[in-house]
């Protein structure tokens, strides 16, 4: 006996059924897909828009010491950050990696500023090595004032010179930081940033 016409039809409309079912599925997640891709682009595209723009000067002041002004210059939209982190740089490209026995540790080499300019240890909350400011808060058209000093040569140089080879060493060179910037519902900026050092005047002899 023959299959009966209508279980060939029937279980031919189940067939198509689930094939459009299955295709509306396809088309429904290629959607979602394309709706998240579009989405993910244009989140990308506004965090690059609000990346924190900063007008950051150092002003010298008596002696080694001198005043670090960090400054959110915008964009206006960005409205304000939750955290500024100030982290020093070393100021050279220069690999200061010890590369004879019996020198300076790496821990040593890591612990000490090779630039220009340090944070004063333990002051506005800066750690022991002067290399990194904790985070404080800044908006648009806001600055905060932060101490520095001059750093040093580092102990295991040697020569009586040692301290004016040390300052040669960094005439002229700018003091490189990175500001870690964070706001609410936002992926973290990382900002480079290089500040001109102003030189002491000259003083002329009659």
């Amino acid at each position: 006996m023959g299959t009966p016409w209508s279980s060939i039809i029937a279980g031919t409309t189940a067939v198509f059924s689930a094939v459009a079912t299955g295709g509306a599925w396809l088309a429904a997640r290629r959607a979602n897909a394309t709706a998240d891709a579009v989405a993910r682009i244009e989140r990308e595209r506004w965090h690059a828009d609000l990346t924190p723009q900063f007008n950051v000067t150092i002003e010298r002041s008596d002696g080694d010491r001198a005043t670090l002004s960090v400054h959110l210059a915008g964009p206006l939209p960005l409205g304000y950050l939750d955290e500024v982190r100030v982290e020093v740089r070393q100021s050279d490209d220069m690999d200061y990696t010890p590369t004879l026995p019996g020198g300076a540790a790496p821990e040593q080499v890591a612990a000490h500023v090779w630039g220009p300019y340090r944070f004063v240890p333990h002051v506005n909350g800066a750690d022991a090595n002067g290399q990194v400011m904790p985070g404080f808060q800044l908006r648009v058209g806001a600055g905060q004032p932060r101490a520095l000093e001059r750093t040093r040569a580092p102990l295991w140089w040697e020569g009586n010179d040692r301290e004016a080879r040390w300052r040669d060493k960094w005439l002229n060179k700018p003091m490189r930081l990175v500001l870690t910037c964070r706001r609410d519902g936002f992926d973290p900026w990382v900002v480079p940033y290089e500040v001109d050092v102003p030189q002491a005047p000259r003083v002329r002899t009659l």
